[in-house]
């Protein structure tokens, strides 16, 4: 079963809106889109400000109507169910602030008391990051805790379905990594996860497949590794190890894949074909160096979406 389908969606706003200065032009946000996510999967949903990703979330909760076109969510209908839906699903949504008078504990009571869940305040203030401020009031969060307190509303009631819009907004790159690791653990359980955000390097190291959107059209589609393939040229990756034996580096220079290895201390960067990075991760575990952190860097990824983004490609793989 799909988790999402969109059928023929189109968006458009009226222009202006009768204010005064403003075109009188309308805006087509999403232009007959298509687009599935299995269930199980976590989708990258990439695309530039303005392409109409948080436009399609909104179609997806019931907060917009489609001029045209028709939504199913975990098979659900989008609009007639939204109930329902909502109930199944948890959102992080681009640009929510909590109240500023409300505890972070209040914050999830509320969540966890509208889907009649049984989760703990406190297990969820640990797992997102933010335990030690659960009591204080939200006014005084960072932007950082902000976006950890409203993940985990998004997570109360194990939902089926996570939607996150831009949920690394506001994360240092450690918050960024739990956030992806929460991630990869909500995939692990059985749910799926529908990942918006205009920032590749969020998105490549979760995701099972890519969506790029452009002027509301849906251009590209593929896994990660599919993209870079279209593009051509290897990945750099950058691996923090706890410790790095000799032996670890020799079997990853043995690779095949592998072009360049290099070794500072307890990090090892290494030149490869994309398709190699699982493998170079497994094989320093399996030789010693436990893997504390890793980034991948590909100038071709960066090329091909800029290119579908800037519209000198249309290709759907």
């Amino acid at each position: 079963m799909a988790a999402i389908e969109l059928d023929g969606v189109t968006k458009r706003y009226d222009g202006g809106l009768g204010l005064p200065g403003r075109s009188s032009d309308p805006v087509e946000a999403l232009s007959d889109l298509d687009l599935t996510v299995r269930e199980g999967d976590i989708y990258g949903f990439l695309g530039p400000n303005g392409a109409g990703k948080s436009t399609t979330i909104n179609v997806l909760l019931d907060f917009v109507r489609p001029t045209a076109g028709s939504a199913r969510v975990l098979d659900l209908d989008a609009r007639t169910e939204s109930q329902q839906v909502r109930e199944r699903v948890g959102v992080l949504p681009e640009g929510f602030s909590p109240y500023d008078r409300l505890t972070g504990r209040q914050h999830l009571d509320f969540a966890i008391g509208s889907k009649n869940a049984a989760d703990s305040p406190s297990e969820i203030a640990e797992r997102v990051g933010i335990a030690d401020a659960l009591d204080r009031k939200a006014g005084g969060y960072s932007k950082g805790m902000a976006q950890r307190l409203v993940l985990g509303m998004a997570l109360v009631g194990q939902p089926d379905l996570l939607i996150l819009d831009e949920p690394s907004t506001g994360l240092d790159p450690n918050g960024a990594r739990e956030m992806r690791d929460i991630v990869r653990a909500e995939r692990d359980r059985g749910a799926t996860v529908f990942f918006s955000s205009h920032v590749l390097g969020q998105v490549e190291p979760v995701c099972d497949r890519v969506g790029i959107l452009r002027d509301g059209e849906l251009v590209a589609e593929d896994t990660v590794e599919g993209l870079r393939d279209a593009a051509g040229g290897e990945t750099t990756l950058a691996v923090d190890v706890e410790r790095l034996p000799d032996d670890a580096v020799a079997a990853v220079r043995a690779l095949d894949g592998v072009s360049t290895v290099r070794a500072d201390g307890q990090q090892l960067t290494v030149d490869c074909v994309d398709g190699a990075k699982t493998t170079v991760l497994s094989t320093l575990e399996d030789n010693g160096a436990p893997v504390a952190d890793f980034d991948t860097t590909g100038a071709s990824l960066e090329e091909v979406f800029a290119s579908y983004t800037t519209g000198e490609r249309e290709v759907r793989a």
